[in-house]
């Protein structure tokens, strides 16, 4: 089972909201690829993305949405716990088969980068809720 599969199923979100959430997903994906560009990491543009990773993002701004006062590291708490309970554990390098993670973590004990990427894409959420 994939990560994106351990994540809560889309079918919660209102269809007359999702073209909404979608946009605000892709905003999210680009800014953080432009950030991590400038990192020297590559992350592929939305329109070349999985679906299972659209998806995930999709829930994260979800999320994001549903708990709009929620600190930065929220999503990934709830992450966290969500993998915890459908059986992975932290370990050096990400490993479907084994069920482990590198960021099974504490949000505090995240790389700088990591941190900084989450706080970008909480911040497009939540400008584009004052915004909207």
């Amino acid at each position: 089972m994939s990560e994106t599969q351990q994540l809560e199923s889309l079918d919660h979100i209102p269809a007359e909201h999702m073209e909404q959430i979608k946009a605000i997903a892709k905003m999210c994906h680009e800014t953080n690829r432009s950030y991590l560009s400038v990192m020297r990491d590559t992350v592929k543009p939305w329109g070349e993305l999985e679906q299972q990773d659209k998806d995930n993002t999709i829930e994260q701004v979800a999320f994001l949405i549903l708990n709009p006062e929620s600190k930065v590291s929220a999503w990934h708490d709830a992450w966290v716990a969500k993998m915890i309970v459908a059986g992975w554990k932290f370990g050096q390098k990400r490993s479907i088969k084994s069920k482990t993670h590198e960021q099974l973590k504490p949000f505090h004990h995240l790389p700088e980068k990591q941190q900084v990427k989450d706080a970008l894409f909480h911040t497009v959420v939540q400008q584009a809720i004052h915004a909207g």
